[in-house]
């Protein structure tokens, strides 16, 4: 029997990024994720405070050169890896130096968020999805882990939906209290809108006044995780509305068999519903 394929997206990840609580969970989780007999993939975003000699972050020719629509515009999206030795695990940086050159990662000098955040993540969720056609390898699970990758559900749902390599994928999205959505203007839809989507597929990304994107990575996920032990009340709403699986906030990592546990659930109702 084949090993499952767990793709993890995270917008941090530790020793790379120390910014919040996700950063810790997706070094955990992916080594034990292997650990215990699955294959994985990890990819994250390489942000200009990540230092690449220290970390030896080299560039993947063969999965580089690809140009990322975002708001028209054309964005070369490089693939860089590194090794952590003491997990035996790589992990993919998705680099381009418009958007992740500078050395913030979110927000200025002053702590105001970035303008551009909207077509960063743009960018990101779209060049993750395009770099895992490349690697030619289908995931059963594709896990996203904060805000940065609250697209990935959409588009896998909607402007991928016939590509075959995510056919049998289970799209896993876990909540974090760190959204920065309301620095999001009226524009975001406009950008989000790639591959001929149109303003209709994002509404679950729109509350009427702005936008909200936990709420719409929980519309089109297959299944969620609590990330954080505080959610937001809108939150709390858009999650008591649906019918889909919910894991329970573990703190700190804890208890990570649970994730396999909620992974092979996932997967096992999949293999019982094609009989």
């Amino acid at each position: 029997m084949s090993k499952k394929k767990v793709l993890i997206v995270t917008q941090e990840m530790h020793p790379y990024t120390a910014l919040s609580e996700i950063s810790n969970i997706a070094r955990k989780l992916p080594q034990h994720i292997q650990e215990n007999g699955m294959e994985i993939r990890v990819l994250m975003p390489r942000f200009g405070t990540i230092n690449e000699r220290r970390h030896r972050l080299h560039e993947v020719v063969r999965l580089s050169g690809m140009n990322i629509i975002v708001d028209d515009d054309d964005f070369p999206l490089i693939i860089k890896v590194a090794s952590l030795p003491e997990a035996r695990m790589q992990v993919y940086f998705l680099d381009n130096e418009d958007f992740f050159k500078r050395k913030r990662i979110f927000t200025d000098e002053q702590g105001e968020p970035f303008d551009d955040n909207p077509d960063r993540m743009v960018f990101f969720c779209k060049g993750v999805i395009e770099t895992v056609k490349k690697f030619g390898w289908p995931p059963d699970i594709i896990h996203c882990h904060g805000w940065m990758t609250s697209l990935i559900p959409l588009y896998l749902k909607t402007a991928y939906k016939n590509e075959p390599l995510f056919q049998n994928s289970k799209v896993v999205y876990s909540i974090y209290d760190n959204a920065l959505d309301k620095s999001f203007t009226d524009k975001f839809v406009a950008k989000a809108s790639i591959n001929n989507l149109n303003e209709d597929d994002l509404k679950a990304y729109q509350n009427g006044s702005g936008v909200t994107l936990h709420k719409g990575a929980i519309s089109y996920a297959d299944a969620l995780v609590i990330g954080s032990e505080k959610v937001g009340e809108s939150v709390s709403k858009a999650l008591s509305g649906i019918d889909k699986p919910v894991m329970g906030y573990l703190s700190d990592g804890e208890n990570l068999d649970a994730y396999l546990e909620f992974y092979n659930s996932l997967t096992t109702e999949e293999v019982e519903e094609g009989k």
